[in-house]
């Protein structure tokens, strides 16, 4: 076991890097080559006349050690099923090691039986990429920190955390300020940041009747004349972020912002967070927005750094955790 670990550590050493883009999210992968300081390898993906997807690699990659940038965002099948063939593809090529970069983690929600008879997709998930071909994994804020256990394969877990910190603390968030989980799920999240901003947290108290519906019940926490920036790892038909937005103006508070890292944004967000009293929210680009989600109260500011970070120290085999525990300040590392 000891001669097969030195082994692949020499073979990252050996071996050339190369990182490859598939269709969701292209400007993402864009970025994190820049900051690598590769390009973006050759490789065509298109669809036959019924829908199924084609992918032809377009240059050598025999022995090389292979980043693929996607994330499983909508049109998540599409998107997961072009990942599962390029990593056949990258397999049959012979790769030296295949790791995807999974920005966003698509299924993830689906992580536990919440009632009978109800699929664990996110382990699905997890299973099809192993069986395909894949070595290792990158993603960003999971939903579920547990979803790392449902691979056998070594999964590095990036925090968008020290990021958005490095981002709220230019903005003068360290003084009068409240981070507030919206729910009692997001409360390790919002310390997180909190910690980075030096700040104290509050928590939404809700209740979920059913899928995609909060009630908010209570407010933990002292927020009246405070600002309040809410964090959340997604936000997908933006009902739980903007009831608790008007909770939190209803309790005292004086402004509030809010930031995610998965801007899925579905159905009403984009109509919701227009008339909540939201006055910016804060994404990053682990999912590609699209024009009409482009709005003024939405900002976004990009994990492709952070990410071609990981990958470099990966591929040179230095410890990713530094990332997790440090402002982040772009391309040239941490504080």
């Amino acid at each position: 076991m000891k001669n097969r670990r030195i082994g692949m550590a020499q073979q990252y050493f050996d071996s050339k890097l190369k990182i490859f883009s598939l269709n969701s999210n292209h400007p993402l992968a864009e970025k994190i080559a820049k900051t690598v300081g590769v390009p973006l390898g050759k490789t065509a993906v298109d669809r036959f006349s019924d829908g199924e997807i084609r992918i032809n690699i377009e240059e050598s990659i025999r022995g090389d050690n292979i980043f693929i940038i996607q994330s499983t965002s909508s049109p998540v099948n599409d998107n997961l099923m072009e990942l599962l063939i390029m990593v056949d593809a990258l397999r049959r090529a012979s790769a030296g090691t295949i790791t995807v970069v999974m920005p966003y983690y698509g299924y993830a929600r689906q992580d536990r039986k919440a009632r009978s008879r109800e699929p664990i997709t996110a382990k699905l998930v997890a299973n099809m990429l192993e069986t395909a071909g894949v070595d290792r994994a990158v993603m960003m804020d999971l939903h579920a920190a547990q979803i790392q256990g449902f691979f056998n394969i070594p999964v590095d877990h990036l925090m968008a955390a020290p990021l958005l910190a490095d981002h709220f603390l230019k903005m003068g968030f360290d003084k009068d300020t409240v981070v507030v989980s919206p729910d009692h799920g997001g409360v390790s999240r919002a310390r997180a940041l909190a910690e980075f901003l030096k700040d104290p947290i509050a928590i939404i108290d809700k209740r979920r009747p059913e899928a995609n519906v909060a009630e908010i019940m209570n407010i933990i926490g002292d927020v009246r004349g405070k600002r309040c920036l809410m964090i959340d790892d997604m936000i997908d038909t933006g009902g739980t972020i903007t009831l608790g937005a008007q909770a939190l103006v209803d309790a005292g508070a004086t402004e509030v912002y809010a930031c995610c890292t998965h801007p899925v944004l579905s159905g009403p967000a984009i109509q919701r967070i227009e008339d909540s009293p939201i006055k910016n929210l804060v994404v990053t680009d682990t999912i590609k927005l699209s024009k009409e989600k482009q709005i003024d109260k939405i900002q976004q500011i990009s994990v492709g750094p952070l990410i071609g970070d990981a990958i470099k120290r990966i591929n040179e085999n230095k410890p990713v955790s530094v990332l997790f525990k440090t402002r982040f300040r772009g391309a040239n590392g941490v504080d």
